[in-house]
């Protein structure tokens, strides 16, 4: 039994599973923090609204992490997203101690370096992002939204020569 075509033809499955994971697993948490759901924030309740940085992070991870997840907008999701992580460990975890163990910040440090595994990645397979770009390239110019510019007629004494008499 062969296995030397498996990883490259499995790549862009496994690149989307993962994507959907990271992306289901972040839009719970916001959703927890935002609306009270799955256990809600810090073991039960929300966070105020609009309070710095709990509310903003928990918007960030609801909306990027489904965008994520849809394969919507998945690279530039996936970059806010790593970077509210990446945020969130030096800014909440990373004054407690030096390791992610020691200072609670192990969830943020894993998130934003599996978001920017997404950025340079890609996708994968099963993407919002591929059906429409797929949709959009099969479109003729006909069906094009922007309008092709007419061309002004030329002036007859512009289009021929006059003959040299010579």
């Amino acid at each position: 039994m062969s296995f030397s075509g498996f990883p490259e033809a499995a790549k862009r499955h496994a690149l989307a599973a993962f994507r959907i994971v990271i992306g289901l697993l972040f839009a719970c948490h916001g959703a927890a923090a935002l609306f009270g759901v799955l256990g809600g924030a810090m073991g039960g309740g929300t966070v105020p609204t609009g309070s710095w940085p709990g509310w903003y992070a928990s918007v960030i991870q609801l909306v990027a992490g489904s965008l994520v997840l849809l394969g919507l907008g998945t690279r530039f999701a996936a970059l806010i997203a790593s970077g509210s992580m990446a945020y969130a460990y030096f800014d909440v975890h990373q004054s407690g101690a030096l390791w992610p163990i020691q200072n609670g910040g192990e969830l943020a440090a894993l998130y934003s370096w599996a978001f920017l595994l997404v950025v340079f990645a890609g996708p994968g397979a099963w993407a919002l992002d591929s059906l429409l770009g797929n949709a959009l390239a099969k479109r003729s110019p006909a069906d094009s939204a922007a309008p092709v510019p007419a061309q002004a007629p030329v002036p007859a004494s512009a289009a021929e020569p006059e003959p040299s008499t010579a």
